[in-house]
C-alpha cells in the first residue's frame, strides 16, 4: 500500500471518530398503539409531536426518545429490551409502583448471576430492577452516578433534569464531607471541588482527593 492511500485512510478514520452522531430514537414492537401509548404515559414520558401512524414519547430527561406505531418495524411484539438509566433505582422503582405501574424487586449483578437487593457498595451499573410494557418488551432499570472512564468525552458534563443535579449535589456534598474529614480542614474552595467531582463523576476520570 502507498503511503499516498495509507495518509488517505488515516484521514477518514480521523473524520468518522470525530462524526458527531447522536440516538435520537428507538422503534419498539406492540400490537395495540392506544395500550401503549396509555401505558408509557403512565411512566411520566413525554408525548411528542408526530406525523400521523407515529407515537413517539419520551423519558423525562431524556435525549432518545422510542416511537411505535403500524408498519415501523417487523419485529415480534414484546421482543425489544433495552435499558432505563436512573441515579437511584430503589427511588425510582417506588415512584413508579406508587404510579401503579408494576417494577420487578431490585437485584444487583453478582459473581455468580443476580442477587435480591441494591448491591452493598452501591456501585454503578450493579443495582437494577425490571419493567414490562403490556407486550413484554423488557426495560431495565439500571442504576449509573458513575461512568465508566471514557463512557463520556472529554470534561463534558450534562444534567437531564432538575432530579438528576440535585442528586449529583447530594453526591459530591457527601464525598466533599469525607474529603475535609480526611484533611481535618475546612475547605473554603469547596465549589471547585464539587465541579471537579461532579465532573469526574461522568466522565469517568479520576475524582479529587
Amino acid at each position: 500500500m502507498s503511503p499516498k492511500v495509507a495518509q488517505g485512510d488515516a484521514s477518514a478514520a480521523s473524520r468518522i471518530e470525530s462524526l458527531d452522531v447522536k440516538l435520537e430514537v428507538i422503534v419498539i414492537p406492540v400490537s395495540d398503539v392506544e395500550r401503549a401509548k396509555s401505558f408509557y404515559q403512565r411512566l411520566g414520558w413525554r408525548l411528542d409531536q408526530t406525523p400521523p401512524g407515529i407515537v413517539q414519547l419520551t423519558p423525562h430527561g431524556s435525549a432518545c426518545s422510542v416511537q411505535f406505531g403500524p408498519g415501523l418495524t417487523s419485529a415480534a411484539p414484546g421482543s425489544a429490551m433495552a435499558y432505563l438509566i436512573v441515579s437511584d433505582v430503589e427511588a425510582a422503582r417506588a415512584d413508579l409502583v406508587a404510579a401503579g405501574v408494576e417494577v420487578g424487586d431490585v437485584f444487583h449483578v453478582g459473581p455468580d448471576g443476580p442477587v435480591d437487593g441494591p448491591d452493598p457498595q452501591r456501585r454503578s451499573y450493579f443495582s437494577r430492577a425490571t419493567l414490562r410494557d403490556p407486550d413484554g418488551n423488557t426495560w431495565l432499570i439500571q442504576e449509573i452516578t458513575t461512568r465508566l472512564p471514557g463512557r463520556i468525552e472529554g470534561g463534558l458534563t450534562s444534567y437531564g433534569s432538575v432530579s438528576d443535579l440535585a442528586g449529583a449535589l447530594r453526591r459530591a456534598a457527601a464525598a466533599h464531607g469525607e474529603h475535609e474529614k480526611r484533611t481535618g480542614e475546612r475547605d473554603d474552595n469547596w465549589p471547585d471541588w464539587y465541579a471537579a467531582y461532579m465532573v469526574s463523576e461522568q466522565s469517568g476520570a479520576k475524582p479529587p482527593e
